[in-house]
C-alpha cells in the first residue's frame, strides 16, 4: 500500500488520517503510516507518500519516543468496539527546495517539486541512499502537482525498526480526509488503471465528532505531550483484505461522511482525480 524506489514487499499496513482543530496551528490533517518492510532491492530502498499539503517542514513530523504502539492502539480500540458490537463489518515555499532530515530510522527528503529528489540524493547517506526511477518522479510531477513528496529512504536493518510515521499539515481540502495509497513495489511508476492486493487497516477521526462517536482510544502518559496533542480520542476504521482487490488509489473520505461515521463513504481515488478537487 505504498510506492517504493525498488522492489519491496510491505505487510500489515496501518494507515490513519485525522482531522483537529490544534489550539496553535488550527484546523490540521495528522496522518499515521505504519508497515512491515522487506526489502527486495540489492541495495538501499526507499518508502514514497504524497501528502496533500504545499508546505511541509521537518517540524511537521511528531516523535513517538520509544513507542510503537500508537497505531496498533487505534487498530485495536476499533476490534475491541466491533467484538461489543458482534463483529460489525507525512517545505519549503520556494519551488524545487529539497529537505534532507533524519527521523527514526528514516532519511527524508520532502519536496514540492519531485523533479528535482535526483539532484538532492548526494545529500542521503550512501548506506540509505536508493536509485529513483526518472519516470517515477514524472509520475508524482504529473498525478499530485499540488502535493508534496516524501521519500523515506532505509537500508535492509532500518526497515525491521522502523516506528511510525506521524505527521500533521495543513491540508489542500480540510473537508475531505486521503490516505496515500497508490500501489507499486517494483520501483516503476504505478499503474492508475490496475488492480492491486490490499492487506491494509484505514483509520479516521475528527475532533468534531458527538462523544458516542467511534471506539475510544487511550494513550499513554509516557508520549510527550507535543505528540499526545495531534492524537485521536476516538477513531473509527475498517480492515481490508486479504481476500480482495482494489482499483490502484488512495483511500479518501469527506469529513461529512466521516461525521456519519458511513465507512462505505470511503473511495479509491487517482491523482488526477485528487488534483482536480483543489482547482
Amino acid at each position: 500500500m505504498c510506492i517504493s524506489t525498488g522492489a519491496a514487499e510491505f505487510s500489515g499496513t496501518i494507515a490513519y488520517c485525522g482531522r483537529q482543530h490544534h489550539p496553535e496551528h488550527g484546523l490540521v490533517h495528522v496522518l499515521g503510516y505504519q508497515n512491515t518492510a522487506i526489502n527486495l532491492a540489492d541495495g538501499p530502498n526507499a518508502m514514497l507518500l504524497h501528502i496533500p499539503t504545499r508546505r511541509l517542514t521537518p517540524q511537521h513530523f511528531l516523535s513517538t519516543g520509544r513507542d510503537g504502539d500508537v497505531l496498533r492502539r487505534m487498530v485495536a480500540a476499533v476490534e475491541d468496539a466491533e467484538a461489543a458490537a458482534g463483529g460489525i463489518a507525512w517545505m519549503s515555499g520556494e519551488p524545487s527546495t529539497v529537505q534532507v532530515f533524519d527521523h527514526d530510522v528514516y532519511t527524508v527528503l520532502l519536496a514540492d517539486d519531485p523533479t528535482a529528489i535526483n539532484a538532492a540524493l548526494g545529500r542521503v547517506p550512501q548506506h540509505r541512499r536508493p536509485h529513483l526511477a526518472p519516470d517515477l518522479l514524472d509520475f508524482y510531477a504529473s498525478h499530485y502537482p499540488d502535493h508534496t513528496i516524501a521519500v523515506c529512504c532505509f537500508d535492509n536493518a532500518d526497515a525491521q525498526r522502523a516506528k511510525p510515521l506521524l505527521l500533521w499539515y495543513t491540508p489542500l481540502d480540510p473537508d475531505r480526509l486521503t490516505v496515500p495509497a497508490v500501489d507499486s513495489h517494483t520501483g516503476k511508476a504505478p499503474d492508475l488503471n490496475a488492480r492491486v492486493p490490499v492487506d491494509h487497516w484505514i483509520l479516521y477521526s475528527t475532533d468534531e465528532a458527538p462523544p458516542t462517536w467511534g471506539a475510544p482510544v487511550t494513550h499513554p502518559t509516557s508520549l510527550r505531550h507535543r505528540t499526545r496533542a495531534f492524537l485521536p480520542a476516538s477513531v473509527i476504521g475498517r480492515h481490508y483484505g486479504p481476500e480482495q482487490s482494489l482499483p490502484n488509489g488512495d483511500f479518501s473520505i469527506s469529513h461529512r461522511d466521516l461525521l456519519s461515521g458511513d465507512l462505505n463513504a470511503v473511495e479509491r481515488v487517482a491523482g488526477t482525480f485528487q488534483a482536480n478537487r483543489h482547482h
